[in-house]
């Protein structure tokens, strides 16, 4: 690559990209080393003499089932805590889409391009393998279409430290493009009944969400119940309901106000993102990584 090529693609970071990145980085860290912790215990214990009671741990349900919410400890986990996450995505995307580098085309479409690419060529090669075979399926073309953004944002937290800066900005802005690519994926691919009813419940409490903010409420008292109905309504027509904490962190404001130091999206962002990196990321870790290894299925 020609030297001014790459001051072009890794150049001087807005400043509220660099506060961002500073931010995300001192928290994950600590973040990383817990989602890590918690995959390795999951590993460990599935493959224990004690993953019999692993495997009932993940199945225990807990939830009313009168509101459909009779959910395992495992969909708890990927569908309600990591719905924490993926808000705290929707704060960041809407960030960088406003004020940081997605702002630009110049920048933004070298990562939207990686990301794109970082879906196609996986998707492909598990089609290739697939077709190769009598007994290959060709539905989960899906599965390795994600990045893990937990997982990755985790990682690049513990050795962000000898990454240039503008380096891991362009990492996280992949990530999150690819994130949000897959969450799409998920919404037309994967949604196997639509309540439509439903569905226009969670899209009018987000235009609530929107119209509060914009009239200056923040109060959390008003602001989580209606979080909450939101995802409930989700759940319940059928989509992903991790997608409503991305929409609702795309509604908040991205911009400071005249008398504001940083934009709410911003505020807010550093106040979520320990639940997120501290509690959310590592119990869905615990949960999701406990895969059984088993030696005859590997040989075979």
């Amino acid at each position: 690559m020609a030297p001014s090529r790459a001051a072009r693609l890794f150049s001087r970071l807005s400043p509220s990209t660099e506060r961002s990145i500073a931010e995300i980085l001192r928290t994950e860290r600590a973040g990383g080393v817990l989602l890590l912790a918690g995959a390795v215990i999951a590993l460990i214990w599935a493959n224990s003499p004690g993953g019999d009671a692993y495997e009932s741990l993940k199945d225990t349900v807990v939830g009313p089932s009168a509101l459909h919410l009779d959910l395992s400890l495992a969909e708890w986990a990927k569908d309600g805590l990591l719905a924490i996450f993926f808000f705290v995505v929707g704060l960041e995307l809407k960030r960088e889409i406003v004020a940081g580098e997605l702002r630009r085309p110049s920048t933004a479409i070298v990562p939207i391009v990686a990301a794109v690419g970082g879906m196609i060529v996986p998707a492909a090669l598990y089609l290739f393998i697939n077709s190769m075979s009598d007994t290959g399926s060709h539905a989960g073309w899906a599965v390795p279409v994600a990045t893990d953004i937990a997982f990755a944002v985790a990682l690049l937290g513990l050795v962000g430290r000898w990454l240039p800066t503008a380096l891991r900005a362009f990492l996280l802005t992949l990530a999150v493009v690819d994130d949000l690519l897959a969450i799409i994926v998920i919404a037309v691919f994967f949604t196997d009944t639509l309540a439509m009813g439903w569905l226009g419940a969670a899209g009018v409490c987000i235009v609530i969400f929107w119209w509060l903010l914009r009239r200056g409420h923040k109060s959390p008292w008003l602001l989580i119940p209606l979080a909450l109905l939101t995802w409930g309504f989700m759940h319940a027509s059928g989509v992903h309901a991790t997608i409503a904490g991305v929409a609702l962190g795309m509604v908040v404001p991205a911009v400071s106000r005249p008398d504001e130091h940083h934009s709410l999206a911003e505020h807010w962002e550093h106040r979520w993102r320990p639940v997120s990196a501290g509690v959310a990321v590592p119990v869905f870790a615990l949960f999701a990584a406990g895969v059984a290894i088993d030696g005859d299925v590997v040989s075979d």
